[in-house]
């Protein structure tokens, strides 16, 4: 087997066995990386069912139902084309097992589409190639919604986190805090395209705690990030009326779709 060729070109001497080390310089591609090389989804969920069948028109409709995706295909469907992924970080961890030290490597990978939408994916493989493709297919399935605001006028697009948010791993804290319009993000080189890919402009940050742990560092942000939805300032404070959710509006159609698998013979 050849060393880099077959380990995503992240192998210095490859044909050591120790699959490269990369050190999270990844570059963003396009979300076509997760694509399995063109083959047809055929959806294995009811949530994917509808979406294919066109009966959910965009991802927001999902996340204002609280309703879990399971299959990475749904997030192509819907904001695939302007989705990118980069590798955060590649780290190798090890298991001391009776036939000695087991090898494999850690992949961080972070997907966004720069307009409120961001995702974090940690996979372990023995490969680096493997441990990326899983990593971008877990971020999918962990896409979230990341809610933008203003710092004063309300004037133009939203450019900055609405409220200050804080987010917590390990020992890393991170602070996130809204910054006037212009200021940019005042963040390391890791924070910078975190909040790029969520689409956040300016923004100012406060990190404590051991912030080299990369990947501590990055899972901190994506909390802090996903809490901006956890919080209604008063412009948020007005009903909205809640009609039937998908499943219940469909339930003809997802009767007449259902797919019996398995040994037990459980109904999806």
């Amino acid at each position: 087997m050849s060393g880099e060729g077959e380990r995503g070109g992240f192998g210095r001497g490859g044909d050591r066995g120790r699959g490269g080390r990369g050190r999270g310089r990844g570059r963003g591609r396009g979300g076509d990386r997760g694509d399995r090389d063109g083959e047809v989804w055929t959806p294995v969920t009811k949530l994917g069912r509808l979406v294919k069948d066109g009966r959910i028109t965009s991802i927001e409709e999902i996340f204002l139902y609280s309703i879990p995706i399971k299959e990475a295909e749904i997030v192509d469907h819907f904001i695939g084309a302007k989705l990118n992924d980069e590798v955060m970080r590649i780290m190798p961890v090890q298991k001391q097992s009776s036939a000695g030290q087991r090898t494999r490597f850690k992949a961080f990978v972070a997907v966004g589409d720069g307009s409120g939408h961001i995702g974090l994916g940690v996979k372990c493989s023995g490969e680096v190639a493997n441990a990326i493709r899983g990593a971008i297919t877990i971020a999918k399935l962990n896409i979230v919604p990341i809610r933008r605001g203003f710092w004063g006028r309300k004037s133009g697009l939203p450019h900055t986190v609405p409220t200050k948010v804080k987010g917590k791993c390990g020992s890393v804290r991170v602070r996130l805090i809204p910054a006037p319009r212009g200021t940019g993000l005042v963040s390391s080189p890791v924070g910078k395209k975190i909040l790029n890919f969520a689409g956040v402009t300016d923004c100012y940050t406060s990190a404590s705690g051991h912030t080299r742990t990369t990947g501590n560092f990055i899972k901190a942000m994506f909390f802090a990030l996903r809490k901006t939805y956890s919080y209604l300032t008063p412009d948020l404070w007005k009903d909205t009326p809640l009609l039937a959710a998908p499943y219940q509006e469909h339930t003809d159609f997802l009767a007449k779709t259902a797919v019996t698998a398995g040994a037990k013979g459980k109904t999806y």
